[in-house]
């Protein structure tokens, strides 16, 4: 797989349902989206320039074969955050410019430590392409946000986001685990290290599903005890 191709797919997928899509829902509803797609182009060409940049740089001075370890390590991290989920927490009111540049500046606030500018530092350490790959992250941005917009505003259509989100989280698991495959010392390979790999993994998946199953119970107990008090002061 080229680092062109890698770099798009991973980071469309890494998208789908990401704080960053759903901040750039948020302002299609707010702003004309050809303004919103030109804010996130250029926030995601300036964020992910640098990431690129700041993977093929960790090559220089830490060993390729530690990077790559770490690499697929957080591939594996990124499909645990997939299956958690992101929210919004106030991100599209922060800022106040104009259209294009509140698009631009709280994209690129939101993308900062967020999983696509992660994976876009792992793809640069995986491929060691810094143009190639920032080509490729930035254009997966901007299909999955055009996704999103289309989808979830303009067709007034809801995305699957349960099965995108276990199709990317388990691509990008499937991903580190075979990093970790091809890039761990054959000594460390035994069968009982990676069968013990492969079931920390399934419990920490089944952990993170159960948070989340936790998550919802407690906000579904939230809202059903608003609407009693809602009603008790009504009545």
């Amino acid at each position: 797989m080229t680092a062109f191709i890698a770099s798009l797919i991973f980071v469309v997928l890494a998208e789908m349902g990401d704080k960053t899509q759903l901040l750039a829902m948020a302002f299609a509803c707010r702003f004309r989206w050809q303004t919103v797609m030109w804010g996130v182009l250029v926030a995601t060409a300036a964020n992910h320039i640098m990431a690129a940049a700041a993977g093929s740089y960790l090559t220089m001075i830490v060993p390729l074969e530690a990077i790559k370890i770490a690499a697929a390590v957080s591939f594996i991290l990124f499909g645990l955050w997939t299956i958690r989920g992101d929210k919004l927490s106030g991100e599209d009111q922060r800022y106040q410019f104009s259209p294009f540049w509140t698009v631009t500046v709280a994209f690129f606030m939101a993308e900062m430590g967020d999983k696509t500018q992660l994976a876009t530092i792992s793809l640069a350490v995986e491929y060691q392409a810094i143009i190639t790959v920032w080509m490729g992250t930035t254009l997966g941005m901007m299909v999955s946000n055009a996704f999103g917009i289309v989808v979830g505003i303009v067709m007034g259509k809801k995305i699957p986001e349960r099965i995108i989100k276990w199709g990317a989280a388990l691509i990008f698991i499937g991903f580190g685990a075979v990093g970790l495959y091809e890039n761990l010392p054959n000594t460390i390979l035994t069968p009982v290290v990676m069968t013990a790999g492969a079931l920390i993994i399934i419990l920490m998946i089944f952990l993170v599903v159960r948070w989340n199953n936790k998550k919802l119970t407690l906000a579904s107990i939230r809202e059903c005890q608003d609407g009693i008090d809602q009603n008790r002061r009504e009545n």
